[in-house]
């Protein structure tokens, strides 16, 4: 009997197969051979391709690493002051009432905080796994706003800055889970407080355009450079360094916007006219009747 090839063998690539080990568009072909001139343009595509993967992820890497490190400053920073606090009423267990309720004040605001940063990692890992759970329902967008607005309002008044919410006449229903996009109004709400100097100005509207929910959020604050501003929501894209140096944040609040947005069939857009002059964002869903 003839020996027979064994099927598992791969078969031989052919000789114009690109980096994908794909084959590539066949080559015009003189006197049976492949043009020289088309298999060294071919090649130097395929570089091009590969150096350009490169620098992606090169990128990648950095923004990883900055993001590791910017992880730890902000989980450090809380860490230190619950210890702080605890050091305080231990050390003084015969402390007056209002110095305890200070320090059982100044733990509660950093434990949460560590909360909210721990829930946003899940929400990445969530969202990238397919596992992010929504519970929609039919539900008042002016309600989910009010909230938000509600939330943040120390905020705003701690850095003296004007909220200034313009409303519907009536409600503005929409097919969706009230606890998401409040998360997404939140995020929204607070880069814009975050973003803006003291005394600053940040404007807000809620209205139906051509059967669509539009939220608008508009501030006074340090802007978007063109560079940024395409990559925005990015995740672990950062402000501009040079502007935001002592704005904290882990660049990837924004990405979670996008994400829930996109899953409630909406989108969600920025636009700057640069540094210094300011940021809008805009949200845009699908609007019950």
């Amino acid at each position: 009997m003839e020996p027979q090839a064994d099927s598992r063998l791969s078969r031989p690539q052919a000789p114009n197969a690109g980096l994908n080990g794909h084959a590539s568009d066949p080559l015009p072909m003189a006197d049976g051979a492949p043009s020289a001139l088309n298999l060294g343009a071919v090649r130097l595509h395929e570089l091009q391709l590969l150096t350009m993967r490169v620098e992606e992820l090169t990128i990648a890497n950095r923004r990883k690493d900055e993001f590791l490190a910017i992880l730890s400053h902000e989980l450090r920073s809380p860490l230190a002051s619950i210890q702080y606090g605890i050091g305080v009423l231990r050390g003084r267990s015969g402390a007056d009432v209002a110095v305890q309720q200070l320090m059982h004040d100044l733990i509660d605001r950093q434990a949460r905080q560590m909360s909210i940063l721990a829930a946003g990692l899940l929400d990445i890992e969530r969202i990238a796994s397919g596992q992010f759970i929504m519970q929609p329902d039919r539900i008042d967008l002016r309600a989910v706003v009010a909230k938000a607005i509600e939330t943040l309002e120390p905020d705003f008044e701690r850095r003296d800055q004007v909220l200034s919410p313009t409303w519907p006449p009536s409600s503005i229903w929409v097919l969706a889970d009230a606890s998401r996009l409040e998360q997404v109004f939140i995020n929204l709400l607070s880069n814009a407080s975050k973003y803006t100097d003291v005394g600053g100005q940040v404007s807000l509207s809620l209205s139906i355009e051509d059967g669509r929910a539009i939220f608008r959020i508009e501030d006074s604050g340090i802007g978007i450079s063109a560079h940024t501003l395409p990559k925005i929501f990015d995740l672990y894209v950062q402000a501009d360094a040079a502007s935001a140096r002592s704005r904290s944040g882990l660049g990837i609040g924004l990405a979670i916007v996008r994400s829930i947005v996109q899953l409630h069939g909406g989108s969600v857009v920025a636009t700057s006219a640069g540094l210094g002059h300011g940021s809008e964002f805009t949200v845009c869903l699908p609007a019950l009747e």
